[in-house]
């Protein structure tokens, strides 16, 4: 039943990855770039609740009342309307309201009808008042399976764009991608792409025009050392990178992971063996800033480090509770650190949950969000979806983190350096912590 649950990455945030993607140089950065692998933030899409009055409103001009609200029935069959207010009422209200909106709305030539149905759909999620339950309409849909996948068609890069320039730039390029074989690189400048002047837009609408089928060109015109250059990139089937590793001083190895996609598994596997094979003492795993992602990813990936038994176990409305264990036949010996920071959520919270309940390793940084329930997305049969909220989780010992957070075993807070901008105290207080430990083995 859970294997298909997710926690469906920045999304869960609100405002979250906005604050995570504004980087020390003023730039707000698109980490999935032309990629998008994650959907926007709450108060970045389209729909408002003070879009919503105008969306119940409008509506009937459209397609009249008959029929519409019966989408509100649950799968019992059970109406939308209270005990105290009927669909007739509803209606009424409705039809006052609209009447409103054409005798006196300045804008009314100007309403989007399709935008205001979803509208509807998108209001009534919302008023429940839970941060984790949208609707999505279609493009928003496509995004968000997309993004939780970890791949997509597009050029392979990533790109930022300056709070005071509005300057899109190139902030990385895959490795054999498009992008690379177009001969894009990083820093380059964005001015235009085909026809479109990157002038005046969000970051989003130019990304928009970079994405597209893969097997299609897409036309870069870019500013590199003052020169004007054109790139013909050909869209191509993209696996985001979530992962990346090194060695580090000690033979201490080092994984950073940004999200839980299908995708992380595998990258997290081949990192893992790939610094085993280099002579690897111990490890720091890095989840600071890793809003969560896929259930079935984070468990499969804790299977490579538990000792067996529970993994975590959700709990649904009804009480039902199932347990996902780990046969511990690949259980991590090595010494271990885990970062984590008040960004770290929900996948990253089984996470390193999980790990401080077994004593597998020790997490080091500041207490994390605090999300602490499961979300499934429900297909509505029209290219539409519900994401809502259906279960609570509990880390291996019982205990629930929705709203606490897990505290981590050495607290460290992040401290920036304007003269040393790359240092990282928190990294480096994970390093002396392995390192303590592998000379006490």
């Amino acid at each position: 039943m859970y294997s298909a649950l997710s926690f469906l990455s920045s999304e869960v945030f609100g405002g979250m990855k906005e604050m995570k993607d504004l980087n020390r140089d003023g730039k707000c950065e698109d980490k999935t770039g032309v990629e998008s692998a994650s959907p926007e933030p709450r108060q970045g899409r389209k729909f408002s609740s003070g879009v919503l009055a105008g969306a119940l409103a409008a509506v009937i001009v459209i397609c009249g009342l008959a029929g519409l609200w019966r989408v509100f029935e649950d799968v019992r069959g059970g109406y939308y309307t209270s005990g105290n207010v009927s669909e007739a009422d509803v209606n009424e209200k409705l039809d006052q309201i609209n009447s409103l909106i054409e005798d006196y709305y300045l804008y009314e030539d100007e309403i989007d009808k399709d935008t205001l149905i979803d509208g509807i759909y998108s209001g009534y999620a919302q008023a429940l008042g839970d941060p984790y339950t949208e609707y999505y309409d279609r493009e928003e849909t496509e995004t968000l399976y997309e993004s939780t996948s970890g791949e997509f068609s597009g050029i392979g890069a990533t790109m930022s764009q300056s709070l005071d320039s509005g300057e899109v730039t190139v902030s990385n390029v895959y490795e054999d991608s498009p992008a690379e074989k177009a001969g894009l690189k990083q820093g380059d400048i964005i001015y235009q792409v085909d026809d479109h002047p990157t002038s005046g837009q969000e970051l989003e609408t130019v990304v928009s025009w970079i994405k597209g089928g893969q097997g299609t060109d897409v036309v870069l015109h870019v500013l590199r050392d003052g020169e004007e250059l054109e790139l013909t990139a050909t869209r191509d089937l993209i696996e985001v990178q979530t992962v990346s590793s090194e060695m580090k001083d000690g033979q201490i190895g080092y994984i950073s992971v940004s999200e839980f996609d299908s995708v992380t598994y595998e990258q997290f596997k081949t990192s893992l063996e790939e610094l085993d094979s280099q002579g690897m003492k111990g490890l720091i795993i890095d989840l600071r800033g890793n809003p969560g992602g896929n259930l079935s990813t984070v468990t499969d990936m804790l299977s490579l480090i538990l000792p067996k038994g529970t993994i975590v176990s959700v709990k649904d409305k009804y009480g039902n509770t199932e347990e996902i264990t780990c046969d511990g036949t690949h259980e991590f010996t090595k010494p271990l650190a885990v970062l984590v920071n008040q960004y770290s959520a929900s996948a990253s919270e089984i996470f390193s949950g999980a790990v401080q309940d077994y004593g597998t390793g020790t997490i080091v940084g500041t207490t994390t969000y605090g999300k602490g329930v499961v979300q499934q997305l429900m297909d509505l049969g029209d290219g539409t979806c519900l994401k809502i909220t259906i279960a609570e989780y509990y880390t291996p010992s019982g205990r629930s983190i929705n709203g606490t957070g897990v505290e981590p075993d050495v607290e460290v807070k992040y401290e920036y350096d304007e003269n040393h901008p790359e240092a990282d105290n928190q990294l480096e207080k994970a390093l002396e912590v392995v390192k303590s430990e592998i000379e006490q083995e």
